[in-house]
């Protein structure tokens, strides 16, 4: 069995959640209102197999975080079904069995780690959640052998959070991570508060610890040229729905969906004399009164009637999963995407 035949580690079938936005029952009632939802997931359905990275790309508000915390537990579906090791993971109580197995790191290091707690106690802190009877003793070979594995020193245990840089206080926020042994780690834009040469050293840390250890990561990102660096396949998510996913070099090489092609244009391709920087055009509309049909066609150049009333379903195109009817008509251009993107030097930082 070859890795990408791996059976899924975590299984996400049409997830939803909606948020009530509603004014309040008495405005209502004077103004003949109706209730009002936010859909920040609408029908996602997603694979993720054991041993590798699938990212999430997509611009602020498109739901990327709402689904990261769907996953990890944080909060629950609507609608839909995630499961780990095909366990249905739907209810909160079915979340503790296997609760150990997974961490999150988050996107702020400088908000995630408790000022007031000596480093040791942060990295400890799951241990002793799921292990209540590890000793002193154990804790501190564990907390200095996981402060060596991100790049820090055991002696650092004794430190405060703000004796630390951004990108030390990230190290420390995946040794945490680690400390209860997990398999699955959800990373929410985990590098975006770093500056560029850290975000590199923090990525190649990532995929040396999954190489080493066997870890399976859903990586939250705005940034294609990060997530290309790091991905074994790419989500690209717009206004809560999945409009493309594929492998990460086919997405690069060969992007399908019109979104997807409007965010790789704002990658800057450092190997020609002149760059030049399409920006993605229009804003993401509100979600609260979602446009019908795709609702990428207000902002989309190959727009058609259909586009405007019938929503597009996710369909396997060419070794891909697309949804849009101008591929599934096939009436876009090819993409022109021979070169690599400049992001994709970060594994050389």
């Amino acid at each position: 069995m070859t890795k990408h035949d791996a059976a899924p580690l975590i299984e996400i079938k049409d997830l939803e959640r909606r948020f009530d936005v509603s004014k309040s029952p008495l405005s209502r009632f004077f103004n003949r209102g109706q209730k009002q939802y936010l859909k920040a997931v609408d029908g996602v359905s997603l694979e993720i197999p054991k041993g590798e990275t699938l990212s999430i790309v997509g611009e602020s508000g498109c739901g990327k975080s709402t689904m990261a915390k769907l996953v990890v537990g944080l909060d629950f579906p609507t609608a839909g079904s995630i499961s780990f090791e095909e366990h249905d993971l739907s209810k909160p109580e079915d979340f503790t069995k296997f609760r150990s197995r997974w961490q999150m790191i988050f996107q702020d290091p400088y908000a995630s780690l408790n000022p007031r707690w000596r480093v040791r106690d942060i990295i400890a802190e799951p241990m002793r959640e799921f292990h209540p009877g590890v000793s002193r003793v154990e804790v501190d070979d564990v907390v200095g052998d996981l402060l060596t594995k991100v790049g820090l020193s055991p002696k650092d245990a004794e430190k405060f959070p703000h004796e630390f840089s951004g990108g030390q206080r990230q190290r420390i926020s995946i040794a945490r991570a680690l400390s209860s042994e997990p398999e699955f780690l959800v990373c929410d834009e985990p590098t975006s508060a770093l500056d560029v040469s850290v975000q590199a050293q923090i990525l190649n840390l990532m995929k040396e610890l999954q190489e080493r250890l066997g870890l399976t990561y859903l990586f939250i990102s705005h940034d294609l040229a990060v997530v290309h660096h790091i991905s074994t396949k790419i989500g690209v998510m717009y206004l809560g729905r999945i409009c493309e996913v594929a492998d990460a070099d086919d997405l690069f090489r060969a992007p399908r969906h019109p979104y997807t092609r409007m965010l790789l244009e704002t990658i800057p391709k450092m190997d020609t004399e002149v760059v030049e920087r399409v920006p993605v055009s229009g804003e993401v509309p509100n979600p609260i009164n979602a446009p019908s049909g795709c609702t990428f066609h207000p902002r989309c150049p190959f727009a058609t009637d259909r586009c405007k009333q019938e929503a597009p379903a996710l369909r396997d195109t060419g070794g891909a999963k697309v949804a849009c009817h101008a591929v599934e008509e096939d009436r876009l251009p090819p993409a022109d995407r021979t070169r690599k993107p400049h992001g994709k030097g970060v594994q050389n930082a």
